[in-house]
């Protein structure tokens, strides 16, 4: 049976819902009494706030509530940190400032919420904002990564000496004397600018509170929804099975809905709490660029030393990492881009520095790749400098340095964001290099194209790049395969989805070790109702860590259902096997017994009523 239909090309289960509009999302949640919130937001990047009136916006037919920091009391406290700090780092100093759910006395970015207007209607509560009258000074703003640093430069937490959020050094080999001994050294500035991740549909929140059940079911569009779930309740003083969160599709995540300290799953579920009623806030596309996390913009001073023979000796890389005005997230971007820099290359000496720094501009959060490819853009420029420099192909600069598969396991010598060294365990880089070389037919286009073409006046190139990515990182997943009493499969996890196919090859890997249609197999992802621990989806570890868990469960309930089926049918279990949905005989396929009668007959007591 193996590869009967893993890894098989088939049509996915979500789409007949997403084709023809059946798949619900955030917006789609519609329920009775429900009003809707929306964030009044600041101007100002830096500002001292004075006062606050929002008394005419409560006037305004149709509004509820409005609400500023004053309100909410004890709930206005900084969130927790979502990485710790990197304590095993000998050295290391990190100032953690997670990020404030609404500004209070101060305001440190343009976008950061002044004021949560909750109203019969999104249209009357962002009319309501035009009543709301923000008295603030202004001051100056910090926004240059390096004058950040200097002294007297304006400080975005007063209680800090300087704008430095943290500093990290390590160290591999010595740089210095590999640099005195080079044939060439070159140095240069990298910059890699901010971007941001921008999803279909944005960040969104619906809260129910039922007062009388002392329950709380929230849908939202998180990448963590049991994180989300602990967070909520734990702020609220509730138990964690007072509290669902369900992420149904919810169109794309990146990273910025990994966050569970956001203004909105912070305030929203103690507002819905105090009027009793289902609260919905839809982030538009200008909260998004306002409000949501972002990532990048990294200032690099790197330098590379090489031999004549275009071999690396060392490398250097002290670079500022601009983190906003909070750290919410440690240093899990700027780690990243120190432990991908080097990436799959022979570098014996390496030093590396992060300086991160604290600015009134939004906050820095992992977005599509979180920080692993400014560290790859740093160390792939610095090859196509040492290519020009020293007059060699570009691949070929590569293909000598790369590591040799006869090195590994190659210890890196780097601490991650996992605070242990990184391993290079296996694999053949140079040859996976040639390979792709051939199949883009790279020195036919460099010998022969490229020249006939810059003949023509055309001028067209060719990149080569080459990195090695850390992912599927843990802590752990989990996954319950269930077989129901009409022989259909459930499968359950905790990762969220945000259409990568889950539903299909989860699917697939329980329908091959049960022997039974991949339409017969329901997938349940996102919903603490259905699944209660496991970290969400991130770091590309969806097949890697929670695929590995629906394998390692459907391989038990296999092991299950053939000890079962074998006793029932009268034979040894080394007689029987999985066929079209029942454990049959060897041999002697009409002796067969379905998957779900085997289900019930195990545990009669589930009945079929």
């Amino acid at each position: 049976m193996a590869g009967r239909v893993f890894g098989q090309s088939i049509p996915r289960n979500e789409d007949p819902y997403l084709l023809t509009g059946q798949a619900k999302f955030i917006d789609d949640i519609e329920l009775p009494g429900m009003l809707h919130a929306a964030f009044y937001r600041s101007d100002y990047a830096h500002a001292r706030i004075k006062k606050i009136d929002v008394s005419e916006a409560r006037k305004l037919p149709g509004v509820v509530a409005v609400y500023t920091a004053e309100d909410f009391g004890e709930f206005v406290r900084p969130g927790p940190l979502q990485v710790p700090p990197p304590t095993a780092i000998k050295g290391s100093v990190f100032h953690a400032r997670p990020l404030m759910p609404i500004a209070k006395d101060k305001v440190r970015y343009s976008g950061e919420p002044l004021a949560v207007i909750i109203a019969e209607s999104r249209y009357i509560a962002e009319d309501a904002m035009d009543y709301i009258v923000a008295d603030l000074e202004p001051l100056p703003a910090v926004t240059d990564l390096e004058k950040a640093l200097e002294p007297g430069a304006p400080l975005v937490h007063e209680d800090l000496e300087s704008n430095l959020a943290a500093l990290v050094k390590q160290e591999r080999g010595n740089y210095e004397e590999a640099a005195a001994k080079a044939d060439v050294v070159i140095k240069k500035r990298i910059v890699v600018d901010r971007g941001a991740g921008a999803a279909m549909e944005n960040r969104g929140i619906v809260i129910n509170w039922d007062d009388r059940a002392r329950e709380m079911t929230i849908w939202a569009t998180t990448q963590a929804p049991i994180p989300l779930r602990n967070s909520i309740a734990g702020r609220l003083g509730l138990f964690e099975e007072q509290v669902r969160v369900i992420t149904p599709f919810i169109g794309g995540g990146f990273g910025p809905k990994i966050m569970t300290s956001q203004p909105d799953d912070v305030l929203l579920p103690i507002i819905a709490m105090w009027l009793k009623r289902p609260i919905k806030w839809i982030e538009d596309r200008r909260e998004n660029f306002l409000g949501t996390t972002s990532e990048r913009d990294q200032i690099h001073y790197a330098e590379i030393a090489l031999t004549k023979d275009g071999i690396i000796l060392g490398v250097k890389d002290v670079f500022y990492h601009n983190t906003g005005a909070y750290d919410p997230y440690g240093m899990t971007v700027p780690l990243n881009t120190q432990t991908h820099t080097v990436s799959c290359y022979e570098v014996p000496n390496f030093y590396t520095e992060i300086r991160m720094v604290f600015t009134n501009e939004y906050v820095v959060t992992p977005v599509r790749g979180a920080g692993r490819p400014e560290g790859v853009f740093v160390m792939e420029r610095l090859m196509d400098y040492a290519a020009q420099e020293l007059g060699m192909d570009p691949a070929e600069i590569r293909r000598r340095n790369l590591l040799r598969k006869e090195r590994f396991p190659y210890p890196t010598g780097i601490i991650g964001q996992d605070f242990v060294e990184g391993v290079l365990d296996s694999g053949d880089y140079p040859e996976t290099l040639r390979r792709v070389m051939d199949v883009i037919e790279y020195e036919k286009f460099r010998k022969e194209i490229q020249p006939q073409l810059r003949a023509q006046g055309k001028h067209k190139g060719i990149g080569i790049v080459c990195f090695t990515e850390g992912t599927a990182v843990g802590p752990y997943e989990g996954a319950r395969v269930t077989v129901g009493a009409n022989g259909k499969v459930t499968v359950a996890t905790g990762i969220s989805t945000q259409g990568q196919g889950h539903f299909t090859v989860f699917a697939q890997i329980a329908a091959e070790q049960l022997g039974v249609d991949v339409k017969d197999v329901k997938v349940v992802t996102g919903d603490t109702g259905h699944f209660h621990w496991g970290a969400g989806t991130f770091a590309s570890r969806g097949m890697g860590v929670a695929g590995t868990a629906v394998y390692n469960a459907s391989v038990k309930v296999r092991k299950k259902a053939l000890e079962f089926g074998a006793r029932f049918l009268g034979v040894s279990e080394d007689e029987v096997e999985l066929c079209d949905g029942k454990v049959c005989v060897k041999g002697d396929p009409s002796r067969s017994m379905p998957l779900g009668e085997i289900a019930l007959k195990a545990n009669p007591t589930r009945g079929t009523i």
